[in-house]
């Protein structure tokens, strides 16, 4: 029997390539009502993420058009971002756009909705650079019928020109629904220092925005063109048992090439279940390994502090939830909870996939401006001694959903000198980001 050899989905775009997978389907002119066709190319720009690049000609009247799609899934959650621009360096960090995403400055009574311009990777001056072109692209006309309309445009222009040129200190407000928005960290992988990003939780008409509907929708409502939730009866969390591997089919998260994700119900000593899930692609060789907790929130917060300073150290377990932040002062470094995602490893293992991810992240190598290659060369040389034993460090979890565990090396289960934990209450704003400030718990059957 002979075997086919798998191709990713979304490849790198590269000249190499000498046989990229273009699909071509004839359709319809929308300038002179022939038929042209639309050349369709899924492809993955470095550094940035899957796209669908689209091309339209027509030959009966030399029509052409191109337009680029999003080729990956919304996050999970939407996320907002705020960015204090007081540097002239401020204006030239990368910024990507999605379609969804809302830009404001508030200092200036400025905004550009939703869904107004299509994604792109621009900066912040680009930003602006862009509102100027646009309101200024009809002022010669405007100027004669309407010179009163114009007269406020070219005041608020002038506006703009002045944030551009950062007469004055201003901030750059994003919101994105979708998730798909980022704004560069010149001093990664440090805390930026003028920058703040928070996910929050999407709401109704912004799930229906984006084209996400719940069961009892999809039920009230039906419609052909959406996909039908299964049904949790065939796959319920009572159903897995200890010795049970359950297999499903996804989608690789790096080539978006068919993929199966084997789930299994684990028991940790001293801490709960958890279920610990791992995706293997055939097409590219990806692999991916998630721990999810097999319970809800706890009532509180934890906090551990682990001293690493030995081998011994880096033996320890660490189960680290998708919610659970790490800090490494001595570093001055602080990742955030899905930056990592849910993994259940050793303490060596949670630096060495940060070291990975530091070394793999856009603009770190190659020619693609962005962050500073000096600046993270030579944290990851730091890091590498750390991984020798050379340099201790402190290593903070802190998982405001409590569902994170560190192992304790002494034989009573109780915190070694080495290990520091702390359980604490959560605050307003860990509640909101955690979704438990809406959550109804009594006489929900009512409402």
């Amino acid at each position: 029997m002979c075997s086919v050899e798998q191709n990713p989905v979304f490849r790198d775009l590269s000249a190499d390539d000498p046989d990229p997978e273009v699909t071509e389907i004839e359709s319809l002119c929308m300038n002179c009502h022939a038929n042209g066709v639309t050349r369709l190319l899924l492809t993955r720009i470095p550094h940035y993420k899957n796209v669908v690049i689209m091309s339209f000609s027509c030959e009966e009247c030399g029509y052409q058009n191109n337009e680029i799609q999003p080729g990956g899934a919304f996050a999970e959650l939407g996320v907002r971002w705020k960015l204090r621009v007081e540097q002239p360096e401020d204006l030239n960090r990368q910024v990507v756009k999605s379609d969804y995403t809302c830009v404001r400055i508030p200092e200036l009574d400025f905004e550009v909705p939703a869904q107004s311009q299509k994604g792109e990777v621009t900066t912040v001056e680009g930003i602006i650079t862009r509102a100027i072109a646009g309101l200024t692209q009809d002022q010669t006309s405007r100027r004669a019928e309407h010179p009163e309309a114009a007269a406020q445009i070219d005041a608020f222009v002038s506006r703009l020109q002045g944030a551009r040129q950062l007469d004055k200190r201003w901030t750059l407000e994003l919101e994105d629904a979708s998730g798909n928005c980022f704004v560069e960290n010149p001093e990664a992988p440090r805390k930026d220092p003028r920058c703040e990003r928070v996910d929050f939780k999407r709401t109704k008409d912004q799930d229906h925005m984006l084209g996400v509907f719940t069961r009892e929708e999809v039920s009230e409502n039906p419609d052909p063109s959406l996909l039908t939730p299964c049904d949790p009866s065939e796959a319920s969390y009572e159903q897995l048992s200890a010795d049970e591997i359950l297999q499903f089919p996804t989608n690789c998260p790096e080539c978006n090439a068919p993929a199966t994700t084997n789930m299994k119900l684990t028991k940790i000593p001293h801490f709960k279940e958890v279920v610990i899930m791992a995706t293997v692609c055939d097409a590219c060789g990806h692999r991916t390994n998630e721990v999810k907790s097999g319970g809800g929130v706890e009532d509180k917060g934890v906090r551990f502090e682990v001293r690493v300073a030995s081998r011994d150290d880096f033996s320890r377990d660490v189960l680290k939830s998708e919610t659970c932040n790490m800090e490494i002062p001595e570093l001055e470094l602080e990742v955030g909870g899905r930056a990592l995602g849910g993994r259940f490893t050793t303490a060596e293992g949670l630096l060495r996939a940060t070291l990975q991810q530091l070394a793999d992240a856009p603009g770190a190598t190659g020619d693609a401006p962005g962050l500073r290659p000096g600046g993270i060369d030579r944290f990851i040389a730091t890091m590498e001694e750390v991984l020798e034993c050379k340099r201790p460090v402190t290593i903070i979890l802190d998982d405001p959903a409590g569902n994170s565990y560190v192992q304790s090396l002494s034989d009573d289960g109780q915190p070694d000198e080495g290990l520091k934990i702390v359980h604490y209450e959560r605050s307003h704003a860990q509640n909101e980001e955690l979704g438990l400030n809406d959550m109804k718990t009594e006489g929900y059957e009512d409402s």
